[in-house]
């Protein structure tokens, strides 16, 4: 059955601002084909997790996939590779992706199992599918005039292409400190998911617009 990856890297999770847009979006995605079973990835739960010895041991090893080491690696990436849709919202922390999403990313990107080197370039195994990206920052990231620079679009972009995974958009919700500034930045956040031609609604349009409007 083909399925909603949902990934939530905020400490708030589900309860984030972005995780809430982002929950707009799958269920347009479920609205147009409700076959579409969703799984939901709290990244807050790897907040603990360490990537042991015993892991990077049977990677340079070339342990197969059932290695006892690569449990939650091999969760993770099927987890991935049996998405028709994923969505990640992320907070923006110190310029970057946050740790518990970093974590993610190193238990993801595997040598020969997620991606492979052809000619001397890493090269995604697990096939291309549409990703929708909610970052949400406290500060502006993107503007000319930004007070902060953005490390996780180019850095997030690159580790998606490693493993394939090129159809890739992100809506951003930033200024999230000013209440004025915040309201703003979720209606237009809100709006892009709508007219978005995957994750955008297939039917009435009213109540999307009107869930913006609340915010």
């Amino acid at each position: 059955m083909a399925s909603i990856l949902s990934i939530l890297a905020s400490p708030y999770g589900a309860a984030s601002r972005g995780a809430t847009l982002a929950a707009q979006a799958v269920a347009n995605l479920q609205a147009a084909d409700p076959s579409l079973a969703l799984v939901e990835r709290d990244l807050s739960t790897l907040s603990r997790s360490v990537i042991p010895s015993s892991y990077a041991d049977a990677v340079l090893a070339r342990q197969p996939s059932d290695h006892p080491a690569f449990g939650l690696s091999e969760t993770l990436i099927r987890e991935v590779e049996d998405a028709a849709f994923i969505t990640i919202a992320t907070p923006m922390h110190n310029y970057t992706v946050p740790a518990c999403l970093k974590l993610w990313i190193d238990l993801v990107l595997r040598h020969s199992r997620s991606f492979a080197p052809v000619n001397g370039v890493k090269t995604g195994l697990l096939g291309d599918r549409p990703v929708l990206v909610v970052v949400t920052s406290g500060g502006a990231v993107t503007a000319q005039d930004a007070g902060q620079p953005d490390h996780l679009t180019g850095y997030f972009t690159d580790v998606l292409s490693t493993i394939g995974i090129s159809d890739v958009r992100f809506v951003y919700l930033e200024a999230l400190v000013n209440p004025v500034q915040a309201g703003k930045a979720i209606a237009e956040g809100a709006k892009a998911i709508l007219q978005d031609p995957v994750f955008g609604s297939r039917q009435d349009s009213v109540p999307v617009m009107a869930w913006a409007a609340n915010k």
